[in-house]
């Protein structure tokens, strides 16, 4: 179901504006997802990151930023390595901490990174 919403606003998006498209996308998710619980059950997490990355795009974010968050998500997701409704706010608490410490970065840079992950989980 993830990638059949995601080629249906794919190709809506010469025809409709951002909120136009947002609102195709929370229909679409509502109306499939009444019939196929399973089917979102199959959802990759990479299709719920190209969902994100197209939703974004369309609300007029800039290439830099969609780059910033898949970025982030992916490095998180690698990281992580389960499927994104089971990961819990405690598991990206660790991953935040773990990622920090590693990496030796700031708070600033956390807090840039949780706000995409944020993003993502929103």
């Amino acid at each position: 179901m993830g990638r059949e919403i995601y080629d249906i606003i794919n190709d809506m998006a010469e025809v409709l504006n951002a909120s136009q498209m947002q609102k195709l996308q929370e229909v679409l998710a509502k109306r499939l997802s009444e019939n196929t619980v399973y089917d979102y059950l199959q959802t990759t997490n990479m299709d719920f990151l190209d969902m994100l990355l197209t939703a974004k795009h369309l609300e007029g974010c800039s290439d830099k930023i969609i780059r910033y968050y898949r970025c982030n998500i992916e490095k998180m997701l690698d990281t992580i390595n389960i499927p994104v409704i089971k990961i819990t706010t405690e598991m990206l608490r660790k991953y935040l901490v773990e990622y920090q410490t590693i990496n030796n970065c700031g708070k600033v840079t956390i807090d840039n990174i949780r706000r995409s992950l944020s993003t993502f989980f929103s």
